[in-house]
């Protein structure tokens, strides 16, 4: 019979998360559709960003921590789970208010500077190579070994809806830590590109739960370089990048 429960609630947590997921997919293809301005995206209003950006983050992030949050499920319950999934969250919505920070105060520092038409290119190009490289650091293995095997720190996180989430925020700051570099790239190539946040959010998924995870992150290290130099040297040959001016032409 606890055998026959624990797998019923595991169903009822399996079918949550699926139901959250899709819905987070379909608020953000609504809200995204006909926003992607490419790279140096205008973020907008603060309120309509986090927004759009929470969404983006559960449509993405929680089929790859799927496997830990059912492992917090085993290894507590279901109520513990869910507490688990906030702090996750909640890791991933404060550094989507680092990075809107960030943007504007590049934004205003020096407009001219990131414009598409005078560095535009390069810009987003060297992020990108930067994003490959990234892939490639000690502290980008190191993420995606927690990531990967995260039992050591859900046990040691406490009991309860404290230490539950307590466990979520450290799995998200793992997680942001091993997703640096691709989420660097998403920016790159137009935060409010749904081509490319779909793409990430298979990089991520393959990277944190399949068996080659490891040697995928290493093959899109390079991959990453590679469309790095081509987005700097040839921008509109490249493959669903807007170009941000023909973006203002169209709006004109």
């Amino acid at each position: 019979m606890a055998t026959r429960a624990l797998s019923a609630r595991r169903g009822v947590l399996l079918a949550g998360l699926a139901a959250v997921t899709l819905a987070a997919w379909a608020v953000s293809v609504g809200r995204m559709r006909g926003m992607d301005a490419g790279p140096g995206t205008d973020l907008g209003a603060f309120g309509s960003f986090i927004g759009i950006w929470t969404s983006m983050m559960v449509a993405m992030m929680l089929p790859s921590a799927l496997p830990t949050t059912l492992l917090v499920a085993r290894l507590r319950d279901g109520v513990d789970a869910c507490w688990f999934v906030g702090g996750y969250v909640s890791a991933w919505i404060v550094y989507g208010v680092a990075a809107y920070g960030l943007s504007r105060a590049a934004r205003s520092a020096a407009p001219s500077f990131v414009a598409w038409d005078a560095r535009g290119p390069w810009i987003a190009g060297a992020a990108l190579a930067a994003a490959g490289l990234y892939q490639l650091t000690p502290l980008k293995s190191a993420c995606l070994r927690r990531c990967r095997s995260p039992l050591h720190f859900v046990l040691r996180a406490g009991r309860g809806p404290l230490g539950a989430v307590r466990a979520g925020a450290g799995h998200g700051l793992y997680c942001i830590g091993c997703c640096a570099g691709l989420m660097l790239a998403l920016f790159a190539l137009g935060v409010m590109s749904l081509a490319s946040m779909a793409v990430v959010a298979l990089a991520i998924l393959v990277e944190k739960t399949l068996p080659g995870g490891p040697r995928v992150a290493t093959a899109l290290a390079a991959a990453l370089v590679v469309l790095g130099v081509w987005v700097a040297v040839r921008p509109a040959g490249v493959p669903l990048l807007t170009q941000p001016h023909s973006m203002e032409m169209m709006r004109r």
